[in-house]
């Protein structure tokens, strides 16, 4: 529970950047392709800071690691309230935000809870994941109303305090252990006498370092496949509600479609990650999750009115869902759960570079085609590629001598 809400306060904050885009260009004077580099380098600088987290979080619990994250990332959405020139928002939003947010992510709340489980980690951590969504449908829609009625300012500050209140207080209270054996228990509820699970790859002693996990294709195959995955996202749900507004669809009516692709991503995440536990390989729900993307970049591609853009944010929603659980399940399914926080950390930092580059690309092509079109169609065959590319993910890596191995790579 307690992770399930630290990922819905920090990713509910941070998917609705969406929502302040237009009225921010508005009042400055700045073009899209400027602001969305404040994202773009909050996406960079998250993904720098996902590697210290890992590492962190295979080493300690994670109550100290949320407590600071969520205590630096709601001051720098206070003082992104206060920005008044694009270097300043770069410093906060960008490099401030991304820090703290990193504390709060994926990395070290997915990998707490990874360690927790064998039989049933698919269902933990889609039930886990679920929290993004709710957190987006939660947060989008009040920040969109605060916006419209308010100012963007305001809904800054709004966001602010909810991160502080709620990253806080449940850091502290419910994340204390960094894994089962430190309650004198074994993954899924045994006691520390019960024998490993047969499909649990085997314990390493050490942290696998960054240079040999990086030689290991399977770990380059996940990086490349959710990285493309990532900048799709990221381009989507960054200029998705100014391409709504600009097609003649009320703000709120707009912001609230990032809640319903959210809405969406919450079956997609159970879904997904229920699925990952019945299939012979969890690398099939993966790419099934891609080509569902893909299919609804297509009806964004041709939507003009509230109900067409609902659709898309139903079909992509969902497929959406299958990014936050699948990524820690191939990791734990081909490297082991023990170190599932180091290597997390070393693919975030491949995925956050596609999730910077997607919103500041995106940003480019319309400011100088005035359309979105050329985007949306690069991202649904970007979709495909990744699909694709997924499927070929082995489930053991051939070492120096031809043998075979499914652990972790030593340092």
């Amino acid at each position: 529970m307690g992770a399930f809400l630290v990922l819905a306060v920090n990713y509910g904050a941070r998917y609705c950047f969406g929502v302040f885009l237009k009225p921010m260009a508005e009042d400055y004077g700045w073009s899209r392709s400027v602001i969305s580099l404040g994202a773009s380098l909050n996406m960079l600088v998250y993904s720098l800071g996902a590697v210290v987290m890992g590492r962190l979080v295979d080493r300690t619990a994670p109550r100290w690691i949320i407590t600071t994250g969520a205590l630096i990332a709601a001051l720098s959405f206070v003082l992104t309230a206060f920005v008044k020139t694009p270097l300043a928002f770069y410093l906060v939003y960008g490099l401030m935000c991304g820090t703290g947010t990193a504390g709060m992510g994926v990395v070290v709340a997915n990998s707490s809870v990874g360690k927790w489980f064998v039989r049933k980690r698919g269902t933990a951590l889609g039930i886990t994941t679920m929290g993004i969504g709710f957190g987006t449908i939660v947060l989008t829609p009040a920040a969109g109303y605060i916006v419209e009625h308010f100012g963007w300012r305001v809904g800054f500050l709004f966001l602010g305090a909810v991160v502080f209140i709620v990253g806080v207080t449940l850091s502290q209270i419910l994340l204390g252990k960094k894994s089962p054996e430190d309650h004198g228990l074994a993954p899924d509820g045994g006691t520390t006498s019960t024998p490993p699970l047969s499909c649990e790859a085997p314990a390493v002693d050490e942290r696998p370092s960054f240079s040999a996990v990086l030689k290991d294709s399977r770990f380059r195959v996940l990086a490349m496949g959710f990285g493309a995955g990532v900048m799709v996202m990221m381009s989507v749900f960054i200029h998705q509600v100014a391409f709504a507004v600009d097609r003649g669809i009320d703000r709120v009516a707009a912001a609230s479609s990032l809640g319903a692709t959210a809405m969406s991503g919450l079956a997609g995440q159970f879904f997904f990650g229920w699925l990952s536990d019945r299939l012979r390989d969890p690398k099939y729900a993966a790419s099934l999750g891609m080509g569902i993307m893909a299919l609804g970049m297509v009806f964004l591609i041709r939507a003009e009115d509230v109900l067409d853009l609902y659709l898309y944010a139903l079909v992509f929603g969902f497929g959406y869902g299958s990014l936050a659980p699948m990524m820690p399940i191939l990791l734990a399914d081909r490297f082991g759960r023990q170190v599932m926080g180091t290597v997390y950390g070393y693919v975030t930092l491949f995925i956050g570079g596609g999730g910077a580059v997607g919103p500041i690309l995106a940003g480019i092509f319309y400011d100088r085609l005035g359309s979105y079109d050329i985007v949306w169609l690069g991202d649904a065959a970007v979709l495909l590629a990744a699909g694709i590319l997924l499927l070929n993910l082995r489930r053991t890596e051939e070492g120096p001598r031809g043998e075979r191995r499914s652990a972790a790579p030593g340092p």
